[in-house]
Order: structure tokens, then sequence, then C-alpha cells
């Protein structure tokens, strides 16, 4: 699995982060971000889940491999 956030939409709403705190953060601005090394979703079965309660759908999952 890839994890991305689609910088050019997301708005900070921090969804992703409060649902998967294992694999999103937010950074400096307020506006999500994967965690380094955890691009491929860390085995955590709320990525999907995280994806889904972004109000503006700008986490992306897909199932290629991160790299």
């Amino acid at each position: 699995m890839r994890i991305d956030i689609d910088t050019d939409v997301c708005i900070g709403a921090g969804q992703c982060a409060l649902t998967a705190p294992d694999v999103f953060t937010q950074d400096d601005d307020g506006y999500g971000a994967v965690l380094p090394g955890r691009e491929d979703g860390g085995g955590s079965p709320l990525v999907r889940e995280a994806a889904r309660a972004c109000p503006v759908g700008a986490v992306l999952v897909t199932d290629h491999p991160a790299g």
C-alpha cells in the first residue's frame, strides 16, 4: 500500500492524525502529513478509515507499494 496526502487539497482538518496517529501527523502549518517511514501504512488497520474521514479527500491510499 502507498499513502499520500494531496497538499493542494488538504485544509488541515486533522481527521487523518486523529484516526490513525501512528501513520499521520500535522506539519508545522497544521496540514496533514505522513510520518516518516510510514508511507506504506506501517500495517495500521486504520489507514483506510483515515482516508474516508478526510472531509476533502486529500488522503490517497493506493495498493501500489511505497517507493
